[in-house]
């Protein structure tokens, strides 16, 4: 491979978008802290708060199909915070927290259980990826997070465990990838199963290898330590 996955910065110090500007720092469990304006919310899950400024407001993000994900276990509503004033996000386990920017027209397509915070100015649904996930997780169903820049700039937040990297393909370039390995890719990034038997000739039996084939042009991002997190039946 001549081009193979990048690993992303682990702290920022000083990084700004419309509304916004944060920093990112820490090393085993890093912080992720905002400064807001008052013009632009911040909304993510309400349990990875891990201080704000006392006069920011807090509030909930409406969100559809809110049932669907309660019987998933994934969390039923977002948590909004609108300033100004400083609030700080820390994912309560060891890895790397890294934002992505979003220009105007781009989509970011991203596995459940990995964002940590938005701009309020993206928009955000999920969908249930059926069929292959019995392959991938011993089940019939993981969500996919699906952010938007559709007017200007947004900024979406992540967490990776372990270590993250970055692989940007050409157009028609591919790179396998396993399945609990893939955090991000682009909407423009095409995902099939590829599926390899494997033999034994000790055991005379067999078993399955699965991959995620990713077919460019666009990113996608892999997280060096991986959880095959429970989903959904």
């Amino acid at each position: 491979m001549q081009n193979p996955p990048q690993l992303l910065p682990s702290s920022v110090e000083n990084a700004q978008a419309p509304g916004i500007h944060y920093r990112i720092d820490g090393d085993l469990v890093p912080v992720l802290h905002i400064w807001l304006d008052g013009s632009i919310p911040v909304f993510f899950e309400h349990h990875v708060v891990l201080w704000k400024d006392p006069p920011l407001n807090i509030g909930v993000r409406a969100m559809k199909g809110a049932f669907k994900r309660m019987v998933a276990g994934m969390p039923i509503f977002l948590t909004e915070a609108q300033g100004p004033g400083e609030i700080a996000f820390s994912r309560d386990g060891a890895g790397q927290l890294f934002a992505l920017h979003l220009p105007a027209g781009m989509t970011v397509l991203v596995r459940e259980h990995q964002f940590l915070a938005a701009t309020g100015n993206l928009d955000y649904t999920f969908s249930r990826v059926k069929g292959v996930s019995n392959m991938l997780f011993g089940s019939t169903g993981f969500f996919v997070d699906r952010f938007s820049a559709s007017h200007q700039e947004g900024v979406l937040w992540l967490h990776g465990y372990g270590n993250v990297f970055e692989k940007v393909l050409g157009r028609n370039e591919q790179i396998d990838v396993e399945p609990g390995g893939w955090v991000y890719r682009d909407e423009s990034v095409r995902m099939d199963v590829q599926m390899f038997g494997l033999k034994t000739g000790i055991f005379g039996g067999g078993g399955n290898l699965i991959w995620n084939r990713f077919t460019g042009p666009g990113r996608v991002g892999i997280q060096s330590m991986y959880l095959h997190l429970p989903t959904t039946e």
